[in-house]
């Protein structure tokens, strides 16, 4: 009884020692000797004691996690754009429907000017050619007449102009009677009439005048051929005639071929009455398509004076360039009219922008890698935002497919 009894008291002073220590540990005063019997007092460096303050160099707990590290070949393969941060130029736009168009005068059809039969075709569709490329070769009777008929009127015209020289100086040397002169002078000059209307004649059947001057020297067997060349330089859009087709007069088929240059394209446009005022020739068009990743910038180059009665929309053309070729005609686009510009000192393109929790980010480029910017926006429209803080101009930034940059930066926090 009297050992259970001491083993009692024993444990009730080990204990209320313990909770003494405990107590007294947390009170301001108590010495770090204390502190340490207690098993209380914390490693160096664990945690920073409120009272000491950050130094500038030191980083949050999430600087590192701001960071993403891509590789050069990382970065290609994530097709991610590169580029400086500068002023740009927010504009109000109209959108609008849109579609593609050739220019009115960039589109020929190569027609023949004689019947005959298709004898050679040296272009297909969607051949490239040059102004004055032979496109295809005709036979016909008809231009074998005419050239014939030609090489006839200058021999006969060569011969009476040596007749009439002749005849002139025995006029002149009173050796022949004024009658005799005036004879050989009106002849003379019935020659030369038929000799340029024959001339006239192969200009008008579409030889050209190096052509004509080859004649004398050209071989019999090809006095029948014709060269049917472009008449300026595009594309083959249409072929209209196979291998030994019979063109020309007498209901046949006249137009051989559709040659179209597509490196400026017309985009014509469905503008509402209620928009029409604010269109001013002039004006910059952007214009995009669903599948197309490119944009193409061009301006307005007419507007109608009328409203179409059945769509109560205006016709509005803008001019694009098309140097890729990836804007067709018939394609349907989407065309924003830029009305109003406003600059601003600094700018980037909307895709660049990352909503990121509460804020948005941009991604600048660094030695490092890409470091998660917090910056605060203003005003903005389809293409560009207004940046008030965050960026100075000069630095580099991503561009394009920057949720990758997002997505990786979310997973590294997540893994922390």
């Amino acid at each position: 009884m009297t050992v259970r009894l001491k083993v009692a008291r024993l444990a009730f002073v080990g204990l209320g020692f313990a909770v003494g220590i405990a107590v007294a540990s947390l009170a301001p005063g108590v010495p770090q000797t204390v502190r340490k019997l207690a098993g209380l007092a914390f490693g160096p460096g664990t945690v920073q004691s409120p009272e000491q303050p950050r130094g500038e160099g030191s980083k949050a707990p999430d600087d590192k996690q701001a960071l993403v590290s891509l590789t050069d070949e990382q970065l290609t393969e994530a097709h991610i754009d590169l580029g400086q941060v500068e002023g740009g130029i927010l504009a109000h736009r109209i959108i609008v429907p849109g579609t593609i168009m050739p220019v009115a005068d960039r589109i020929a059809r190569v027609a023949v000017k004689l019947s005959g039969t298709v004898a050679e075709l040296r272009k297909n569709i969607g051949d490239p050619v040059t102004k004055g490329e032979v496109l295809a070769i005709l036979e016909s009777r008809e231009v074998a007449d005419a050239k014939s008929e030609y090489l006839a009127a200058r021999l006969a015209n060569e011969l009476q102009q040596t007749l009439f020289q002749r005849d002139k100086m025995v006029w002149e040397g009173r050796a022949s009677t004024e009658q005799q002169f005036l004879r050989s002078r009106s002849l003379t000059a019935q020659t030369e009439m038929k000799f340029n209307i024959s001339r006239q004649k192969l200009f008008a059947l579409g030889l050209s005048e190096s052509e004509i001057a080859a004649l004398p020297n050209e071989p019999e067997a090809l006095l029948r051929r014709q060269e049917v060349r472009a008449p300026m330089a595009g594309r083959v859009a249409e072929r209209k005639v196979d291998l030994g087709t019979a063109v020309g007069r007498d209901n046949l088929e006249t137009e051989l071929f559709v040659i179209v240059d597509l490196d400026r394209v017309w985009v014509e446009l469905a503008v509402s009455p209620t928009d029409l005022p604010a269109i001013k020739e002039g004006q910059p068009v952007s214009i995009a398509a669903r599948g197309i990743a490119e944009k193409a910038d061009g301006k307005v180059v007419f507007i109608t004076p009328l409203v179409d009665k059945d769509s109560r929309a205006a016709r509005v053309v803008a001019d694009v360039a098309n140097g890729s070729g990836i804007w067709r005609p018939g394609s349907f686009v989407t065309a924003a009219v830029a009305t109003a510009e406003q600059p601003v000192s600094v700018a980037v393109p909307t895709n660049a922008i990352q909503t990121i929790g509460a804020g948005k980010a941009v991604f600048v480029r660094t030695a490092e890698g890409f470091e998660k910017r917090a910056v605060v926006t203003g005003r903005s429209d389809d293409r560009l935002a207004e940046v008030l803080t965050g960026l100075k101009v000069g630095e580099t930034i991503a561009l394009t497919n920057t949720f990758l940059l997002k997505a990786e930066l979310l997973k590294s926090s997540a893994e922390d």
